[in-house]
């Protein structure tokens, strides 16, 4: 439901510490999840259809709601009626490489006055499309074939979920505890099968074992004009990484383990001065912390790495005031300001302390000047939450042979971002959008060169300012004109352009990708362009639904020390159709992930990109053959 709001795009929120910033941008009865592992998508896939109510979607502000700095949000209302309510799903995937996954979810809803029980159960299995079977080459700066082979890779994952809460009044207001345990694991077998200039095959196996749980509570309490919330939450996540490369010559042994907490609490007080105007202040404390274990063999000699054993300890807080004024029915203006402080310290390999402050005031504005038309802009300072990945080395050494050592040293990435939005309603259903944006960046965390005797090294650095720019195009459209009854389109369309200086060249080039931007809104990459577009009929008499969506190419980019690596996804689609057999039965049908193509580009110097020659250029094309899932869905209540 929330997928076809009209104009709207779902964002399931970023994975950082403490509350701010984590969610996704749709509220539950005005409220974020308090949960972290267990995603907002999840969190909507358990609210039976029958037990929403409404789905308002709230662009600018409006009274009651914390928008976390976005400028729209949708809010899920819920009825409040009693009974129990439910679905039991059976999923079957057959893949096209002839594996075969499966599972089951339940969940249940049962609601007695003033009481609500949620439980949900998944058990399941499902691929990774990003693998598949191919060619690979490698050439020398001359163009001269130096390897030519043969890829069989295949990739999966599983995941166990048990997830429960519980809403009931108390003490005046109403309090919400929730649980979740979710475990899982990945893993992939890559085959790698040399034709030339001799034969012979490479062996690249990896798995990471999980183990997440989390406990919620969420109390709030309105008298009046006056509402406080309080918030507590508190994760354990354990992760057991195993990374291994083998050949007739060589052989490469990565292990890591990595135990992170982490345990935040937040005070919010809310106050209705008069129907025009809201004020609301609050706190918020985290403790996180890191024990990090990793190891390197090489053949069987033992490599030291940077940062390999360590425990980091990170105490933050904040406290953070905001004010929303409606000047008129068409003007609403919302002005906030966070100041945080945090200590960071780690023992181990890596001996610190460093103290960290920051402001962070926000000034959004909302302009509806026709009742068709609504202009939102937004000027923020952003600062990112430092990521516990990057202060410990990663598995790509068993892989490529490019050790990429963590870093415990680093400063949060700092932005002043300016955004402008255009939104225009047409047709009742059509909403059309154009958004501008552009950050000034401080402190960019990307990679650089680490010294450790004889051993150089990747990690995470802070290596200066830069910029990133960005426009996005929406569209939501109703076809009903162009004689496609009950149909829609949604388009989005993104075009992206960064900037920073190279720690090893010295040159500008683009910020590598999958960084984070700071978050609302959470950015996960930088790419160039990304667009998708989606298209949804509903066919009444046959009692179905149909359409699909297509998700187009796109490029990421990795600069480090002696590499540039170049990932590129092709185009890829899926088709859909939903038959309701009876009120209660459905069976969803799904071809998956068609003519998706992944390719990899390596080029690798001899040494640091600035002063060695190329040494050889290396690419992969893999293939990946596509899938069919079966969805059958029994609801009840």
């Amino acid at each position: 439901m929330v997928q076809r709001l009209p104009g709207f795009s779902f964002d399931r929120g970023a994975a950082v510490r403490g509350l701010s910033g984590s969610g996704g941008n749709v509220l539950i009865d005005g409220e974020p999840p308090v949960s972290k592992n267990d995603s907002l998508e999840e969190i909507l896939r358990r609210i039976p259809v029958s037990s929403v109510q409404r789905i308002d979607v709230v662009r600018g502000s409006a009274p009651g709601i914390d928008m976390q700095g976005r400028t729209v949000i949708a809010n899920v209302i819920r009825k409040s009626s009693s009974g129990v309510k439910g679905a039991f799903v059976w999923t079957m995937w057959p893949i096209g490489d002839g594996r075969f996954f499966y599972g089951p979810r339940a969940e249940m809803q049962l609601r007695q006055g003033q009481r609500l029980i949620e439980l949900s159960f998944v058990l399941g299995k499902g691929p990774n499309d990003t693998a598949g079977d191919g060619d690979r080459i490698r050439v020398d700066a001359n163009g001269n074939t130096l390897i030519r082979s043969n890829i069989d890779f295949d990739a999966q994952g599983a995941r166990r979920w048990l997830v429960g809460a519980f809403e009931t009044p108390f003490a005046g207001g109403r309090l919400r505890l929730n649980a979740a345990y979710i475990g899982g694991e990945a893993d992939s077998e890559y085959y790698d099968d040399i034709l030339f200039p001799s034969v012979y095959r490479e062996y690249q196996y990896f798995s990471e074992d999980r183990a997440q749980s989390e406990m919620g509570l969420r109390w709030n309490r309105r008298a009046g004009a006056n509402q406080v919330d309080v918030v507590a939450f508190q994760q354990w996540n354990k992760t057991d990484n195993y990374s291994r490369f083998d050949s007739p010559t060589l052989s490469r042994l990565f292990l890591n383990t990595k135990d992170i907490s982490e345990t935040v609490s937040r005070v919010n007080l809310r106050r209705t001065v008069s129907p025009s105007l809201n004020l609301e202040a609050g706190v918020e404390g985290a403790l996180n912390t890191l024990d990090s274990a990793t190891s390197l063999k090489i053949n069987t000699t033992v490599i030291p790495l940077p940062a390999a054993n360590v425990r980091v300890e990170e105490k933050r807080g904040e406290v953070f005031g905001l004010a929303a004024w409606r000047v008129s029915p068409k003007l609403a203006l919302e002005f906030g300001v966070r100041q945080e402080a945090s200590t960071v310290t780690s023992t181990g390999d890596v001996e610190l302390e460093k103290s960290l402050a920051f402001t962070k005031p926000r000034l959004t504005a909302t302009w509806a000047p026709i009742d068709d038309l609504q202009v939102r802009g937004r000027i923020e300072r952003e600062v990112t939450q430092l990521n516990f990945d990057d202060f410990v080395a990663n598995n790509s050494v068993t892989q490529t042979g490019a050790v990429v050592a963590g870093n415990p040293d680093l400063s949060p990435m700092q932005a002043w971002v300016a955004e402008l939005a255009v939104e225009r309603r047409f047709l009742k259903q059509g909403v059309a959008i154009v958004t501008v944006r552009r950050w000034e960046l401080k402190d960019v965390i990307d990679r650089a060169p680490v010294y450790l005797g004889n051993l150089v090294a990747d990690a995470p650095a802070n290596i200066g300012d830069g910029w990133r720019n960005e426009i996005q195009f929406s569209l939501s459209a109703p076809l009903d004109r162009l004689g496609l009854k009950q149909a829609t389109l949604k388009a989005q369309v993104s075009l992206r352009e960064t900037e920073v200086t190279d720690p090893t060249t010295g040159d500008p080039r683009p910020i590598s990708s999958l960084l984070t931007f700071g978050a609302p809104p959470p950015i996960s990459a930088v790419r160039e362009t990304e667009w998708e577009l989606h298209y949804t009929q509903d066919l009444p008499k046959l009692k179905s639904t149909w359409g699909f969506d297509i998700i187009g190419p796109y490029i990421d980019h990795y600069y480090r020390l002696s590499e540039i690596e170049t990932q590129k996804s092709e185009i890829s689609i899926l088709i859909f159709g939903e038959w309701k057999a009876r009120p209660d039965i459905s069976l969803r049908v799904e071809l998956q992930s068609l003519a998706k193509d992944t390719a990899r580009v390596r080029d690798v110097w001899s040494g640091p990109r600035n002063t060695a020659p190329l040494q050889y250029r290396d690419f992969r094309n893999l293939q990946y053959d596509g899938a069919i899932q079966f969805r059958l869905r029994k609801t009840f209540g």
